[in-house]
């Protein structure tokens, strides 16, 4: 996107990027934060000039004059050298219009007054105010899957960042070894469908943000196309449920037949390929059945829907960023991490084995907290644009080894299954390993 400087009324430098000027003389700008700050020369000290100018309180013209003026012993210094600065300063994100108005109520500017600013600092895209990314935020429809540790947490990150709408599906019921770890819940709650409680939770947090749900499990790859296809629902006071387990004092309701995992076997019903719905992003944070992130990928590079999952497999704990058609998917990724792992399996092994299988997964609230949190700020990223990311790789922690962050990057596969240049399979549910390093959530 280009934004022509003339369409600044008040060009400022960014407060979170004030520059300084270096002991050799050069101008900083950006912050010291790595991948942000940046470093220019200035051996004739008119860009340290022009960046202290750039004050939001001068037109574009007035900054340039003011230039001009300071350096008289610059005679080849031209008005459009002076604007061109101007306008790469602007690319590169480091100016915003101080007398761009305020897009938003009162009340949403005191809400956001802290969040919007760290948007800003992130943002390197030209905008004319630093409102751009919130108001993205607010228009998006979000589905997510899972309200457990990750996705309680993920959730109550969205909600209180200010996302638009949300959709949350759960079949579980609230139990105690839940409060361990999942934010939502209350000693009060155990026994309650556990979207019903976190409806609760997250309605009272943030009034403005429409959040709604539904107690529904994912047994096939053709439940989670139905529930990209039909889209978010209108709010309502109560979610509500659909083939789901009974919960204490709740109406006898009948579930339906189980859909087996494998269409390939006799009787499996057809998978339809959904359109994305209303939803402009999909956020995964079950961790059942095993091979929902094999189906996540397929339902949503059918339907062109970004996703992004995350979960922990003990102290590991990481994230992933999936957009169709940018990048490796989730296939590429996960046969990138079998490979680099060396595993060195017996003949006739499946890589499963080389993780531990229990009953259920060790986690605390801090493991579940980094997961989700690391969830929220990848969709995030991809509903605002703040910060921009190179779709189609994992990142995370090792708590073990704080000083070792964890990313994971690997080349989209042309023999891929589904994303590679051969016939791309259904939105099947053969397969094998939890998540691409057996994470759950």
């Amino acid at each position: 996107m280009t934004v022509p400087v003339d369409t600044l009324r008040r060009p400022r430098i960014k407060p979170e990027h004030r520059p300084y000027r270096t002991i050799d003389g050069n101008v900083r700008i950006g912050s010291v934060i790595h991948g942000i700050g940046a470093e220019i020369e200035d051996p004739q000290g008119w860009v340290w000039t022009l960046v202290e100018t750039m004050d939001g309180t001068r037109e574009p013209s007035a900054v340039v004059g003011e230039v001009l003026r300071a350096h008289p012993e610059l005679p080849d210094l031209t008005a459009e050298d002076a604007r061109q600065a101007m306008a790469d300063l602007l690319d590169a994100g480091f100016v915003e219009d101080a007398a761009a108005p305020v897009p938003v109520s009162e009340r949403e500017r005191l809400r956001y007054s802290r969040g919007v600013p760290l948007l800003r600092w992130m943002d390197l895209g030209p905008r004319t105010s630093p409102w751009d990314a919130q108001l993205r935020l607010r228009r998006a429809r979000v589905l997510l899957v899972g309200v457990g540790g990750t996705g309680g947490y993920a959730a109550q990150s969205l909600v209180a960042s200010g996302v638009g709408r949300l959709h949350c599906v759960d079949p579980d019921v609230v139990e105690l070894s839940n409060l361990n770890r999942q934010p939502l819940f209350r000693e009060s709650d155990l026994g309650r469908p556990k979207v019903t409680a976190a409806l609760a939770t997250l309605r009272a947090l943030n009034s403005d943000v429409t959040v709604t749900g539904e107690r529904r499990e994912i047994r096939h790859p053709a439940d989670l196309a139905e529930l990209i296809r039909t889209g978010a629902p209108e709010a309502q006071s109560e979610p509500k449920r659909a083939g789901t387990p009974q919960a204490p004092n709740e109406p006898n309701q009948a579930a339906p037949p189980q859909a087996p995992n494998d269409p390939k076997q006799a009787g499996a019903p057809e998978v339809p390929y959904p359109s994305r719905g209303s939803y402009d992003l999909l956020v995964l944070a079950a961790d059942r059945p095993d091979d929902i992130r094999r189906w996540a990928n397929r339902v949503c590079l059918a339907a062109d829907l970004p996703w992004v999952d995350a979960g922990y497999r003990g102290p590991l704990v990481t994230a992933g960023v999936h957009v169709p058609g940018r990048g490796a998917c989730w296939e590429c990724l996960r046969a990138g991490e079998v490979a680099r792992r060396e595993l060195r399996l017996a003949p006739g092994q499946d890589d499963g084995v080389a993780s531990p299988h229990l009953p259920w997964n060790p986690a605390t609230a801090v493991t579940a907290g980094l997961s989700g949190g690391l969830l929220a700020h990848a969709a995030l990223a991809l509903l605002t644009g703040v910060p921009a990311l190179d779709p189609g790789f994992r990142f995370g922690m090792n708590l073990m080894l704080p000083g070792d962050p964890v990313l994971q990057r690997s080349p989209r596969r042309p023999d891929c299954p589904v994303c590679g240049d051969g016939p791309v399979d259904g939105a099947t549910g053969a397969g094998g390993a939890t998540g691409a390093a057996g994470e759950r959530a």
